[in-house]
This record gives C-alpha cells, sequence and structure tokens, in this order.
C-alpha cells in the first residue's frame, strides 16, 4: 500500500470522489449568477413605527432598492426614519431622492438613477391646523 493510500484510508476518502476541478470562467459565471439574483429588486414599504427602519436598511445592504412611504407615521417618526435611512445609505455608498411629499428613494451603490422630480410651489393660502400635521414640512 503507497502512502497516498494510507492517507485517503486514515481520513477516510477512497479515492472514487477526485476533486472536480472547474473553470475560471464557469466559476465567475456561477458567483454572477449568485450575486446578480440577491440584488434586483425594488421593494416598496410603508413603515408604520421607527423600528422598521432597521428592516429597510437590510433590504439596502442586500442591494435592493426601496421606495419609502412615509405617510402612515407622524412627521416626528418620519425625520427620525428619513435621518436613519440617510445614514444606512451613506455607509453602502447609495442614494437617497425624495420623490414626492413623504416618498422617499433608497438606492444602494450598485443602482443608477438618472434626473430629477422638481418639486411643486406649495400655495401661499393659510391651512388648517389639521392639514398643517398632515403634511411634512421637509
Amino acid at each position: 500500500m503507497a502512502f497516498k493510500d494510507k492517507i485517503q484510508k486514515f481520513i477516510g476518502e477512497s479515492g472514487d470522489n477526485p476533486i472536480q476541478e472547474v473553470s475560471s470562467d464557469e466559476y465567475y459565471k456561477d458567483t454572477f449568477k449568485q450575486v446578480a439574483s440577491s440584488g434586483n429588486k425594488m421593494i416598496l414599504l410603508e413603515p408604520r413605527a421607527f423600528s422598521e427602519a432597521q428592516t429597510i436598511a437590510e433590504y439596502l445592504k442586500s442591494r435592493n432598492t426601496v421606495v419609502v412611504n412615509l405617510k402612515r407615521v407622524t412627521p416626528e417618526v418620519a425625520k427620525r426614519i428619513v435621518d436613519f435611512l440617510s445614514g444606512a445609505v451613506y455607509a453602502i455608498g447609495g442614494g437617497l431622492q425624495k420623490l414626492g411629499n413623504g416618498i422617499f428613494l433608497c438606492t444602494p451603490n450598485n443602482v443608477n438613477v438618472e434626473g430629477n422630480i422638481s418639486g411643486e410651489e406649495k400655495p401661499k393660502n393659510k391651512k388648517t391646523e389639521k392639514e398643517d400635521e398632515s403634511e411634512f414640512d421637509w
């Protein structure tokens, strides 16, 4: 018995399972499929509490685009969520854009957004107190 055979017997490996060699093209092709499939979604979320901001950040870390509608939270909570998300987006090198009143687009660094949405001028008439509470000042 050769030395190689003794080692294989000791390890418990028989010579029937040779290691498969894969070309570098096949390896990178499979790796690209895994990466491409993990981060090509657009997620639409309406958080109802600040605690859901971490979930949004997890989607961004997974390289998914997230559209966040903050109209179901109070303006104070919405500001906290935007502050948290702006830090998360900065950390991953992504982007944060305001799409409308209380609606934000959060993108990871693998997504390029072209163009801008211009904000509408607010009418200068007086609003009721209820209307003031429902709108975001930022």
